[in-house]
């Protein structure tokens, strides 16, 4: 058996923790820059506040609504996320943290568990110790202990926020009640190709022929389709390095000039090379976007570039050089410019690389970097710049509505007399 805990509302109740006159009150959680919604209370959906909705565009909703707003403080929320899991490890040590809310706990080394109330126990434990509500889904594969979440998460007075799904009955039961579109893995797109060929439910989807999904959908759509049928097609993910590294920022205002792009570009590849070295590794590819403030009725551009490195590397004065020559064959006068990017792919071992006949990483570097790396880590982030960025400024979004960081700042824990 499989299990799948979810954090209710995580963001929203991360606030709530340190501020508990905001239980039962309506909360929204702001993007980067304070941007649009990406996170609601269950009382913030229940007055009409889509996800995504544009923060500018619902100020007066969120007034009249008396809506309280935050700026994501992320460092609350991933010290917050940590602590839950370590608890979660404690219960069952075979886990996979799917994201910052969720964790797939696999449940075969348990023996002799009551299920229930194991998890009735576990969800107690971290509620006691974090005040992060969570909702626990068990069943045979990790697609049907996902939507054992949705029910348990849909239904908390009749299930106590913990569901199983341990007979045929219960998952046929289940998948006839799941919409197609709520499939874990299925997307807007193809909901829609599966409804047009008569596939409105997750019991639709497993009645279909496997030869067309696996012909149509891919073997994920395939292993998918098993896994809601009780076959277990997906394991738990062992944790692997990132794939590819992205840093992208909505600007704080819009920007016209070059120079002002290029200093955020330079900045980006900077701190993607950065993570790179963390992770012990090099790039051989990467890519720059830009795009224009699309709330607004002027002219609007929109480009991305991807290019091959001559050689791999994770040099921050390599990759801001490469990072400038994209941004040269994309960039364009006259536009208001509101967000960009720098993604960093086709990673390798920093390790044994390969060395070529003439292009090859400076070896200098190494140690430069490894020095500045040290730096930044005793005195604060971006202390050590190159010449190309702003000495003089400091990445910092707008973030108006922030809460203090209680568990991660000494100066902004909470005191008493």
């Amino acid at each position: 058996m499989f299990a799948l805990v979810d954090c209710n509302n995580f963001y929203a109740s991360c606030e709530r923790l340190f501020q508990p006159q905001l239980h039962g009150k309506p909360i929204v959680v702001l993007s980067n820059n304070d941007g649009c919604v990406i996170a609601r209370s269950n009382e913030a959906k229940a007055v009409g506040i889509p996800m995504g909705a544009p923060a500018f565009q619902y100020k007066t909703l969120f007034k009249e609504k008396g809506v309280y707003v935050f700026s994501a403080n992320f460092p609350l929320y991933g010290d917050l996320s940590d602590r839950v899991m370590k608890i979660l490890a404690n219960y069952c040590p075979e886990i996979e943290i799917y994201s910052i809310d969720e964790a797939f706990l696999d449940l075969k080394s348990l023996k002799n568990i009551e299920l229930k109330s194991y998890s009735t126990k576990m969800r107690k434990s971290v509620l006691k110790a974090t005040e992060i509500p969570i909702s626990i889904g068990i069943a045979p594969t990790k697609a049907l202990a996902k939507v054992a979440n949705r029910i348990a998460k849909k239904f908390p007075n009749e299930t106590q926020s913990v569901y199983i799904i341990d007979t045929d009955e219960k998952r046929t039961k289940a998948l006839k009640w799941l919409k197609v579109e709520d499939i874990w893995g299925i997307g807007r797109r193809l909901s829609l190709r599966l409804k047009a060929i008569g596939v409105n439910t997750a019991y639709d989807f497993c009645e279909l022929n496997s030869r067309w999904v696996q012909q149509n959908l891919s073997i994920v759509g395939y292993r998918l389709q098993r896994d809601l049928q009780g076959k277990v097609s997906l394991q738990l993910d062992s944790p692997q390095l990132k794939k590819n590294i992205a840093v992208t920022r909505s600007f704080e205002r819009d920007y016209k000039s070059y120079e002002d792009i290029k200093e955020r570009i330079v900045t980006f590849a900077v701190t993607c090379s950065e993570r790179l070295r963390k992770q012990k590794s090099c790039c051989n590819s990467l890519s720059v976007f830009i795009r224009s403030n699309r709330h607004k009725s002027t002219l609007q551009y929109n480009n991305q570039i991807s290019i091959d490195l001559p050689f791999a590397t994770n040099s921050s004065i390599e990759l801001a050089k490469f990072a400038i020559l994209a941004l040269n064959r994309i960039y364009r006068k006259g536009y208001d410019y509101k967000k960009a990017g720098v993604i960093v792919h086709r990673f390798c071992p920093e390790v044994n690389l390969q060395q070529k006949l003439f292009d090859n990483r400076d070896n200098r570097h190494l140690p430069l970097m490894s020095v500045i790396d040290e730096l930044n880590k005793h005195y604060g982030p971006q202390k050590i710049k190159l010449a190309s960025q702003d000495p003089k400024r400091q990445w910092k979004m707008n973030q108006l509505k922030l809460s203090k960081a209680y568990t991660t700042n000494l100066s902004e824990i909470i005191t008493t007399n």
